[in-house]
């Protein structure tokens, strides 16, 4: 799953479980992709998919009943899991690898200024005053599109855009390699969307670090990604270069989900859904996660979690149908066949 580039983040059958009262929740298995330098690495998925556990457990911020194992899990070369919880805050969190999280509002304490907040995060990893810090916030808020006053005032002043955009800010304080953005634009109208989505791109034009955007929405993660890898029950289902994977799918469940967002190419085109629910995750993966859901299962799906095959030039899929992929995408089309 090599990237274009020398990965900045390379990370092999990673796994997530949550201890629970009904037994373990595996709520990541098996994942494996490559982080390369100043790519725009998407992650697409619906709720429950496994998404946010990921990035979690990348920054160790899993709860207690959390607990990841990898196989390898390196940032420029350097074994995270071999670092101290002490040793991977102080020279890996918000240095190296930062996080623009899905509540900006949450993410700001509504009782000191914006700007305190940002040069306290700056001051606590870097020796410089306190002018010094105000002044990179000031030029940060200019990269983001908010005009420098704004640092003085409260979070509640700010518009759930402008808040997202100051947590963007945050986020490049500190010249991280790696930016993760996790549904950076959930809950925000479709014009400050745009808005947001708009200065990304600029800020990425501008800057050089490698960016993983985490999304459910198809649309904006065709937009902003270079490769883009389709989650669900937990495991990378699809891993192919954006325009590879929207040209040429593989996964029934990649098929599924470009049925269910509406396309300008085709206006009117009513929109279908994948009919069932994702799956619990209770206990161990013995079968293909989406099997339950899929209209094309075959007696293998059930009978073990398929391997990842190579289908094209960076295009991966975990599934036992790839040989039959024509005939698929043609009934995909077909709201019959997604008929529960």
């Amino acid at each position: 799953m090599a990237a274009t580039t020398e990965p900045v983040l390379s990370i092999r059958n990673l796994g997530v479980a949550y201890e629970t009262s009904q037994g373990p929740v595996h709520a990541v298995s098996d994942v494996s992709f490559d982080v390369g330098a100043d790519e725009v690495f998407g992650i697409a998925g619906e709720s429950g998919c496994g998404k946010s556990t990921l990035i979690r457990s990348l920054l160790r911020l899993l709860p207690n009943n959390g607990t990841m194992t990898a196989e390898r899990c390196t940032y420029k070369g350097r074994d995270l899991m071999a670092m101290s919880d002490e040793a991977f805050r102080s020279t890996i969190q918000w240095q190296e690898i930062s996080l623009v999280p899905q509540s900006a509002m949450a993410s700001f304490n509504p009782v000191y200024r914006v700007g305190d907040q940002i040069i306290e995060s700056m001051r606590a990893h870097r020796r410089m005053g306190r002018a010094e810090a105000w002044e990179r916030a000031a030029g940060l808020f200019d990269v983001v599109g908010l005009q420098a006053d704004l640092l003085r005032n409260y979070p509640h002043e700010f518009s759930g855009g402008m808040r997202q955009r100051a947590m963007i800010a945050m986020a490049l304080s500190l010249d991280p390699g790696l930016i993760i953005m996790d549904e950076p634009t959930t809950g925000l109208d479709v014009l400050v969307q745009e808005r947001i989505l708009r200065r990304i791109r600029e800020i990425r034009a501008e800057i050089h670090s490698a960016i993983i955007l985490i999304t459910h929405d198809i649309a904006v993660i065709a937009e902003m990604s270079d490769r883009i890898a389709i989650m669900y029950g937990g495991e990378i289902m699809e891993l192919a270069p954006s325009v590879d994977l929207f040209e040429n799918p593989h996964h029934p469940y990649t098929l599924g989900l470009e049925n269910a967002f509406p396309s300008i190419r085709n206006v009117g085109k009513d929109l279908i859904s994948i009919p069932g629910s994702p799956p619990t995750l209770v206990g161990p993966v013995e079968s293909c996660p989406f099997e339950p859901r899929c209209p094309f299962r075959i007696d293998g799906c059930a009978a073990a979690n398929p391997a990842v095959v190579d289908v094209g030039d960076g295009h991966q899929v975990r599934c036992l149908q790839t040989g039959d992929v024509a005939r698929m995408r043609t009934l995909a089309r077909e709201k019959s066949t997604w008929r529960s």
